[in-house]
C-alpha cells in the first residue's frame, strides 16, 4: 500500500520493512498513529523512523550474513534516503532542483585528460569520486540519525566528525560505493583482529578484546628503548592494556604488560629519539606511570611523517580516557560499562577502516575516538556529563546496540545479561530515549560550534607565529609604540611643567589612600575601561582600522643603522654588568663581606621594621607618593644636599664585591660549609646563583647557612697541586722497573707495534 504523503523513496522502505517483520504495513500505521498527538509535526519523517527502528531491530540480529549479502548495507542506505526526503512534496522540491544542476553542468565544457595522466594510479580519496553513480545520496542528519539507531555504522557523539572526514572527497555527500565500503571494511578489520594471536606469557581476561597489533613480520617494525639499548618487538593493544614482546631467536619472548585500566596515576606523551640519547627522531611515545620504576620508551620508525606514531599514541591515550570516564562517573552496571567497552571499540575500528579508505591523507585519530574528541573538544567535560546521563537509558540488551552488534560478529565481551533475552517492548523500540539523544545532541553541537570559533582564533595566531624572529621584534616595538607616547606625559606631570594636572594627580592619590578607596579606585578604573570600550564599539573602531600596520622602513642609512645597533649592544652589555654590580654587592652586605656597611644595613632595617611595626601603612604610602612630587618640585630642589647624595654614592662604591671564579662545567651543586673553613672561601658563582638567593633564608639546626653557591676549600685545592707535582716529578724521574714490570712493558710495546704494521698494511 503505498501513501501519497510520502515519498517514493520512503514508501519503498516501509513496505521492505513490513516485509522483514512479515507484517503488513497497515497494521504498523494503526500502531503508529495510536501513539501520534495531531499537535505534533513532521508525521511523514516520524513514520519513516518508526518503520525502520522496528526493521532494524530484527536485522541487527543476523548482521554479519546481512553484511556479506550486501541487503543490509543497501536497506540501510535507502533507510537514509528515505529519512532525508520522507515527503512527497520534498520529493518534487529535489527533482526541480537536480534538473536545474543538470542543465548547468551540461553547459559546461570537460576538459580532456593528458594521456600522460591516465596511467597515474589514484589513492581511495582520488578513485571515489568516479565511483560515484550519480545517484541521490545522503546528507550528514540522514547519517547521524542511523548512527543513533546502530552503533556499527558510527556512534552518535562523534558522527558528524566521522562524516565529515568519510565524504571530504565527495564534497561532504555519503554516495553508497563509500558507505558499502566501510561497512564490509569494518567486518574484514574485525575478522582480523579476531586471528591475532595472544601476547607470549599471558592470559587474557573473558572479556578482553585485541584492537591492535604491529611489529609482525607483515607489519612495520617497533622498536623499545632501553637506557642505550634497543630492542625490537610486536606491540598488542587491548582494550585493558599494552603489552610488549621483544623478538627472540625463534619466537617472541614474555610480554611486558602496561596495564591503562588501573587506578592510579599515569600517561603517555609524545617522545624523541636518537642515537646516544640525541633527540633527532620524533617518532617515539613515552608511558609514565607511578606503578613502573622505568617509563616505557616506543618508537615507531618510518621515512617520512609521525603518522603511525600519532595513531597508537591516539589508541593508548583513548583506552585510559574511557576507564578514567567510567571510573569518574561511577558505571558500576556492568551491561553499562561494557556498553561503553564496545563502542570505544567499534570507534577504533571504524578508524583503523578510515586509514586503510583515505592513505593519501591519514584521517585525524579524534574524528573516529569518543574519548579523545571530547578531551580536546571545548566543553567537552558538559558532554561527558549528558554521555553519562545518557547511559543510564540505554538499554545494553538490545540487539542494535554496539554490544549487541559485537556479540552478533562472534566477539563475546561478557556473558549475555538476563534482561537481554527479554521481550523488547514494542512501542519504544528505540536503542536511545528521544530527549536524551536531544540533550546530548546539543551538548554536542554547542561544544563542536566553540570548537569552530577557537580555531578560528587559533589560526590567526599561528599566523602571527610564523612571521619569523625580525618581525616579531617589529610587532613588539609597533605594540608599545603608543605607550612610549605617555612617558613625556608623565614626566611632565612629575616634573611639575603642568602644574594643574600634578597638584589634581597628587591630591587624588593622597585622598584615596588616606580614605583607604583603593578598591574604589581600582573599581572605577575598570567602570572607566568598560566604557572606553562601549565607546570605541559604537564609533566602529574595528571597522575603520581592522589591523595594525607596522612601518619597517627607517630614516638611517646602512652605515647609521651599524652604528645605532652597536650603540644598542653595548648599552644592554653596560645595563647587564650594572645588574651583575648591584646584586653581588647585595650579596655581599648579606654574607658580611663589608661588616662595616652590613651593620649599617641591619640598623636601618631595624629602624625601618619598627616603624612599619609602629605607623599606619595608609601614611607611609602615603609619604612614598608624596617623595617624587616633592623632590622634583621648587622646594624639594631648593632642599637638595649634595653632600648627602655623595656621601651615599661614597658609601655604595667603597661595598667590595664578592670575588667570581668561572670553571668549566656544567650544573650547580650546593653544599653545607664547615663553619671552621670560613675564613678559607673561594666562592664559585654561577648563572643560577640568583634564582636560589631565596634558599639562603633557610637554616638547618646544628649547621651554618645553606648558601646557595658552589663552595671549593683551599686545602683541597693545594691537594691537587700537590698531586699534578707529583706527577710531574715521576715523568721527570721514572723510578726503577723490576724484572716483572720490564716484560710486561716489552710485550706492550710489541703487540703495539705488530697492530700498528697492520693497519699500514
Amino acid at each position: 500500500m503505498e501513501m501519497k504523503r510520502l515519498s517514493s523513496i520512503a514508501n519503498n522502505v516501509i513496505c521492505r520493512c513490513a516485509q522483514k517483520l512479515d507484517t503488513s504495513v497497515d497494521k504498523l500505521v494503526h500502531e503508529f498513529e495510536a501513539g501520534w498527538e495531531p499537535d505534533m509535526e513532521g508525521y511523514s519523517r516520524k513514520l519513516v523512523e518508526f518503520f525502520c527502528s522496528k526493521a532494524l531491530t530484527d536485522m541487527c540480529s543476523k548482521l554479519e550474513d546481512s553484511i556479506e549479502n550486501g541487503d543490509f548495507i543497501r536497506f540501510t542506505f535507502d533507510m537514509m534516503l528515505a529519512w532525508e526526503m520522507p515527503s512527497s512534496a520534498e520529493e518534487e522540491t529535489h527533482g526541480v532542483n537536480e534538473c536545474m544542476a543538470k542543465d548547468k553542468e551540461e553547459k559546461n565544457v570537460v576538459p580532456e585528460m593528458p594521456q600522460e595522466q591516465d596511467d597515474i594510479p589514484l589513492f581511495y580519496s582520488d578513485l571515489l569520486p568516479f565511483l560515484v553513480d550519480h545517484k541521490s545520496s545522503v546528507g550528514e542528519d540522514a547519517f547521524l540519525w542511523m548512527a543513533t539507531l546502530v552503533n556499527l555504522v558510527a556512534d552518535f557523539v562523534n558522527g558528524r566528525c566521522t562524516f565529515e572526514t568519510l565524504t571530504a572527497p565527495t564534497e561532504n555527500r555519503l554516495h553508497f560505493p563509500a558507505y558499502n565500503i566501510l561497512l564490509k571494511e569494518i567486518i574484514k578489520c574485525i575478522k582480523h583482529l579476531q586471528k591475532q594471536a595472544t601476547p607470549t606469557g599471558v592470559e587474557m581476561a573473558d572479556d578482553e578484546f585485541i584492537i591492535h597489533v604491529e611489529g609482525t613480520a607483515s607489519s612495520q617494525r617497533i622498536v623499545r628503548h632501553i637506557g642505550g639499548t634497543s630492542w625490537p618487538g610486536r606491540l598488542t593493544l587491548t582494550n585493558y592494556a599494552l603489552y610488549f614482546e621483544e623478538s627472540g631467536v625463534i619466537s617472541y619472548k614474555d610480554a611486558l604488560k602496561v596495564n591503562l585500566s588501573e587506578d592510579f596515576e599515569q600517561g603517555v606523551k609524545t617522545a624523541v629519539t636518537g642515537p646516544w640519547g640525541a633527540p633527532l627522531f620524533d617518532k617515539a611515545i613515552v608511558y609514565n606511570s607511578s606503578e613502573l620504576e622505568e617509563a616505557v620508551l616506543l618508537e615507531f620508525p618510518e621515512m617520512t611523517s609521525s603518522t603511525r606514531r600519532n595513531h597508537w599514541l591516539a589508541l593508548i591515550k583513548e583506552i585510559i580516557l574511557l576507564h578514567r570516564f567510567l571510573r569518574k562517573f561511577k558505571v558500576d552496571s556492568p551491561s553499562v560499562s561494557w556498553e561503553m567497552h564496545a563502542r570505544t571499540i567499534l570507534g577504533i575500528i571504524r578508524l583503523h577502516v578510515a586509514r586503510e579508505m583515505i592513505r593519501i591523507s591519514p584521517p585525524i585519530p579524534k574524528n573516529f575516538l569518543i574519548f579523545n574528541l571530547l578531551d580536546e573538544l571545548p566543553k567537552g567535560d558538559y558532554v561527558l556529563e549528558e554521555l553519562a546521563e545518557s547511559l543510564k537509558k540505554v538499554d545494553a540488551g538490545h540487539p542494535c546496540s554496539a554490544i549487541s552488534i559485537l556479540r552478533s560478529l562472534n566477539i563475546s565481551l561478557m556473558p549475555v545479561p538476563t534482561k537481554a533475552a527479554k521481550e523488547i517492548d514494542d512501542n519504544n523500540p528505540l536503542l536511545v530515549q528521544t530527549d536524551s539523544v536531544s540533550s546530548l545532541g546539543e551538548a554536542i553541537d554547542q561544544a563542536r560550534e566553540e570548537a569552530k570559533e577557537i580555531e578560528k582564533a587559533k589560526a590567526t595566531v599561528r599566523e602571527l607565529k610564523g612571521e619569523g624572529m625580525g618581525n616579531s621584534v617589529q610587532v613588539l616595538m609597533g605594540l608599545i609604540k603608543p605607550l612610549g607616547r605617555l612617558v613625556p606625559y608623565v614626566q611632565e606631570v612629575l616634573t611639575w611643567e603642568r602644574p594643574v594636572c600634578t597638584s589634581i594627580f597628587m591630591l587624588t592619590a593622597i585622598i584615596v589612600i588616606y580614605t583607604e578607596w583603593i578598591g574604589k579606585a581600582i573599581a572605577a578604573l575598570l567602570l572607566g575601561t568598560v566604557v572606553t570600550m562601549i565607546w570605541a564599539r559604537q564609533r566602529g573602531i574595528l571597522d575603520k582600522a581592522n589591523k595594525i600596520v607596522i612601518y619597517t622602513g627607517s630614516d638611517q642609512t646602512t652605515m647609521e643603522s651599524i652604528v645605532s645597533a652597536q650603540h644598542g649592544l653595548r648599552n644592554v652589555y653596560d645595563l647587564v654588568q650594572s645588574m651583575n654590580i648591584v646584586l653581588l654587592k647585595i650579596w655581599s652586605i648579606f654574607v658580611s663581606k663589608a661588616p662595616k656597611h652590613a651593620d649599617l644595613v641591619m640598623v636601618g632595617m631595624v629602624v625601618a621594621a619598627v616603624i612599619l611595626a609602629v605607623v599606619p601603612f595608609k601614611f607611609i604610602l602615603m609619604a612614598i607618593t608624596l617623595c617624587p612630587f616633592v623632590k622634583t618640585s621648587k622646594i624639594g630642589k631648593h632642599m637638595e644636599n649634595e653632600k648627602v647624595n655623595r656621601r651615599i654614592k661614597e658609601w655604595w662604591d667603597s661595598i667590595p664585591v664578592v670575588p667570581v671564579e668561572f670553571i668549566v662545567g656544567s650544573g650547580l651543586s650546593m653544599g653545607r660549609v664547615p663553619s671552621s673553613s670560613s675564613g678559607d672561601i673561594s666562592s664559585i658563582i654561577q648563572i643560577g646563583w640568583v634564582g636560589q638567593f631565596l634558599v639562603a633564608m633557610s637554616f638547618v639546626p646544628g649547621d651554618p647557612i645553606f648558601l646557595p653557591v658552589e663552595f671549593k676549600l683551599k686545602d683541597k685545592i693545594e691537594e691537587k697541586k700537590k698531586m699534578l707535582r707529583k706527577a710531574r716529578n715521576l715523568n721527570n724521574h721514572p723510578q726503577k722497573e723490576n724484572s716483572n714490570q720490564k716484560k710486561q712493558r716489552n710485550e706492550q710495546n710489541k703487540k703495539y707495534n705488530k697492530a700498528s704494521k697492520l693497519n699500514s698494511n
